[in-house]
């Protein structure tokens, strides 16, 4: 109860912090008087959002699907690919370079090569979306279980348990926490592959309203749909962490406010 009571007190201190820098956006821009179109105010900008409804949430939907969908092809495929690295030398030496390489060339320069290979509509975006949240989790996974201590696998040994049992109940849960890292950079990549795949080539979504409404100069709208593209990142992310305090509860990470609230004041 009292890391529940805990935990809700850093969210109220967080939408305290988020309302008092709206507050001074708002007072900043009333008091200097600045221009609509350079920086609009909160109230504007939320008012706006609220009139144009109707536009931006079907294309909010249209944004989250390739989100989503590539995310967690990125999330099945890396942590598959790292286990064959992590297991098998000969793939490492063959494929684990050429990772490398592929994740060093930009993403953003190649995705019209998408539109030529997979289409104009969803495909591509998934592949966009997939191909830069790929990388983190497969790094992250391969850290992950090349990071499990000897002592561990030894002791598991002692109890003559089997390959597939050491990997289920010592090696996987072992490696969660590394692996929900991952998993959580890569959500918060998702949203920016996401609305960069619609900047490139797409007549819907909130990349295509953000090019619309920043070519018409309506700025309040642009910050409206940059608000509802940063809600959208923080629900895939949000997603993956409440997976992770249901998956791994007794890691360090999720008691540390247990820690927090059980110690004595100095």
């Amino acid at each position: 109860m009292q890391a529940f009571v805990k935990r809700l007190s850093g969210r109220l201190h967080l939408a305290a912090s988020l309302l008092g820098a709206f507050a001074v956006w708002e007072l900043v821009v009333r008091l200097l008087a600045i221009p609509e179109y350079i920086l609009p105010a909160p109230s504007k900008v939320l008012f706006d959002l609220s009139q144009n409804l109707n536009v931006v949430l079907p294309a909010a939907w249209y944004t989250l699907q390739p989100m989503v969908l590539g995310f967690l092809m990125a999330a099945v495929l890396g942590v598959a690919i790292a286990l064959l690295v992590v297991y098998s030398s000969a793939f490492e030496k063959l494929f684990y370079p050429l990772l490398v390489v592929l994740q060093i060339i930009p993403k953003i320069a190649i995705a019209p090569l998408f539109i030529i290979w997979v289409g104009f509509g969803l495909p591509s975006k998934v592949l966009l979306v997939f191909l830069l949240s790929f990388f983190p989790i497969v790094v992250n996974s391969i850290v992950a279980f090349k990071s499990i201590e000897s002592d561990v696998y030894d002791l598991a040994k002692s109890y003559r348990a089997g390959r597939l049992r050491i990997f289920w109940q010592v090696e996987l849960p072992s490696a969660l926490p590394s692996l929900f890292a991952g998993f959580k950079v890569a959500a918060a990549l998702s949203a920016t592959a996401a609305v960069v795949a619609e900047f490139v080539a797409s007549d819907n979504g909130l990349g295509y309203l953000l090019l619309g409404y920043n070519g018409n100069m309506n700025t309040s709208m642009t910050f409206a749909v940059i608000v509802v593209l940063s809600l959208l990142g923080l629900l895939l992310y949000g997603a993956v962490e409440m997976v992770e305090r249901l998956m791994i509860p007794w890691h360090v990470s999720q008691r540390r406010d247990e820690f927090a609230v059980g110690r004595s004041p100095t």
